[in-house]
């Protein structure tokens, strides 16, 4: 007896949002359909990678990764950004950390001339994030967007508490945002419905649910992504914006990447640790809807540029 195979058409249609400008210019979203379901629905643009970039070397990183990428290196923003052109990767995520310090911290005006001479050394769109702390990202947000005006640039992250001058910078200076909820479908619509509240375009919103890494709530996470795009696709508009997630930050955080084999043998190697740790983390954020995985790894990111050409080939 022939077997018939189900397939599910959706009625509505993920937004398509154009980060960077020029023959370089990156275009997530346009799915009318579940991840690589191919014969269900048009999958017009494939996930792509971004590479995580900070203003000082991360702290919490571990040495095998700095080690990797090279302690010179990361010392300088721009040089590590062109590290983007080598890997061949769509996007620099450019992450700001020091205008939040507590001693010495940098000035906006400073994040602005780094993420101008970035944008000026690298032909990759950017992805700019702040620090997460209120204060000082209200600060950076209209330096930096005014100093990449006209770039397109994709900048968060904008929350529930605090999205109103991020949204107003935006508009003015012609960039995309990225609207973070706390792994809360609700938050998720709220924070988008008041984006556009303020007049922000929903075609220039980029979700952010947060996310852990493999062992830390991936579970939940992945779960929230999901609902996420069923239910822009099932027809809620203003759910309907493309997914970015946020893959080397989180595996960085990870106690199984962290721990030395010196400290647990039975773990194995470090290093290979940690590129398995967060292949895998992006592997399981693109199987539930994700379009921007932001990476840290450069191995990790070779075995996703394969795996993807081999999900979309």
């Amino acid at each position: 007896m022939a077997v018939e195979r189900v397939t599910r058409k959706f009625k509505n249609t993920i937004n398509t949002v154009t980060i960077g400008t020029g023959e370089n210019a990156v275009t997530v979203g346009g799915h009318t359909g579940l991840p690589f379901l191919y014969e269900e629905a048009e999958l017009p643009n494939p996930p792509v990678i971004a590479l995580d970039v900070y203003d000082e070397v991360p702290e919490r990183w571990t040495d095998t990764l700095k080690d990797s990428l090279s302690r010179d290196l990361i010392s300088d923003p721009v040089e590590w950004a062109k590290m983007a052109e080598e890997l061949d990767v769509e996007l620099v995520s450019l992450r700001f950390t020091r205008h939040a310090a507590e001693e010495n911290p940098a000035s906006p005006e400073e994040c602005a001339e780094l993420a101008k001479a970035i944008n000026d050394a690298v032909d990759k769109p950017l992805i700019i994030w702040g620090s997460g702390d209120e204060e000082p990202d209200n600060k950076l947000f209209p330096e930096v967007s005014q100093a990449l005006a006209g770039e397109q640039c994709l900048i968060g992250s904008a929350t529930e508490d605090n999205y109103k001058t991020l949204a107003a910078t935006a508009i003015a200076d012609g960039h995309n945002v990225i609207g973070e909820s706390p792994i809360d479908i609700n938050i998720c619509k709220q924070v988008n419905i008041l984006l556009s509240d303020m007049g922000f375009p929903t075609d220039k919103i980029v979700i952010f649910t947060t996310n852990g890494a493999l062992g830390y709530g991936i579970e939940y996470a992945y779960s929230i992504m999901e609902r996420t795009r069923l239910a822009s696709l099932g027809g809620d508009k203003m759910m309907a914006m493309p997914i970015i997630a946020n893959i080397g930050p989180e595996t960085q955080r990870a106690k199984e990447v962290k721990v030395s084999e010196a400290d647990e043998p039975s773990w194995g190697d470090q290093e290979e640790r940690g590129i398995g740790w967060e292949t895998t983390t992006a592997v399981a954020y693109l199987q539930a809807g994700a379009d921007i995985l932001t990476m840290a790894n450069p191995r990790a990111i070779g075995y996703m540029q394969n795996y993807i050409a081999r999900m979309t080939e």
